[in-house]
């Protein structure tokens, strides 16, 4: 009696395709930047350079990295009042602007009294209101926060509105059809849906309110990154004051940063509801 043998199963060799697309990603989301970033850099130091120009009109970069070294701890000491007043008037603004686009959604009536009215004191310049909120608020804390609140609320505004208005009719006729109050549609439908909206106007508000206090430090302030780079540009000390840029740009990324991680925690969330 002859036995009968399964038939040998080939070996199959490991599938390195979702790697190397993983790779390829990393390629071009990390390496590519920072490689033109370098190459900017070096083309940069190389202008100032053999161009002979002189460092009080644009020091080559090793001067303004000489300066990030040498008054790391000054510039230091300058980046946390500026940063912790860009946070809190950042997370004052959220709530301001969802509130506001909840409501506007769900009242016509105060959708037709709110919204030509916040587009018209948003069409206003806005350098041109910061002198006015110092006068208002003095020359403190408050002054800065309220400006950088009026100038970074807004893009949460509009999102969140378009966002909580992307619901489709069918899933709301749904709702309606299992007796879901307005409240529930909201935080159960219209959130989880406008979440990628929301948070594409948070990235926008967090660079706008490191704006807004830069500028109010810029006007009367005794500390923050503003009133040190407005220090240096008048002392022609031009590279510390492109090393407070740099610390400045250091800071908007990590926030922006922040803000999608954020947005990748929540979706997850919501995903696993």
């Amino acid at each position: 009696m002859v036995e009968e043998r399964a038939p040998a199963i080939p070996p199959r060799g490991v599938d390195l395709s979702g790697l190397w697309s993983l790779l390829a990603v990393s390629h071009r989301t990390l390496v590519l930047p920072a490689a033109t970033a370098f190459a900017a850099m070096v083309a940069w130091q190389a202008v100032v350079t053999y161009g002979q120009i002189s460092p009080a009109i644009l020091p080559p970069p090793t001067m303004v990295l000489e300066q990030l070294v040498t008054n790391f701890w000054l510039i230091l000491k300058h980046t946390i009042p500026t940063t912790y007043e860009t946070l809190l008037a950042f997370g004052m603004s959220i709530p301001l602007g969802i509130a506001l686009a909840a409501l506007m959604v769900y009242s016509k009536l105060a959708y037709q009294a709110l919204y030509p009215n916040i587009i018209f004191f948003q069409l206003i310049p806005k350098i041109a209101l910061a002198p006015l909120f110092i006068v208002w608020l003095g020359i403190g804390t408050s002054s800065r926060v309220t400006f950088s609140i009026f100038i970074s609320f807004f893009p949460i505004l509009v999102a969140t509105a378009a966002g909580l208005q992307s619901v489709e009719a069918t899933m709301l006729r749904l709702c309606r059809s299992l007796r879901m109050s307005q409240w529930q549609i909201l935080i159960k439908v219209r959130f989880p849906t406008s979440s990628p909206f929301i948070f594409s106007g948070m990235k926008v508000a967090v660079t706008l309110a490191i704006i807004g206090i830069v500028v109010g430090e810029f006007i009367a302030s005794q500390r923050g990154l503003g009133y040190l780079i407005l220090f240096a540009s008048s002392r022609q000390q031009t590279d510390l004051a492109l090393a407070c840029i740099a610390m400045l740009c250091f800071v908007g990324l990590a926030l922006y940063g922040c803000v999608a991680g954020c947005e990748k925690l929540v979706m997850r969330w919501y995903d696993t509801r």
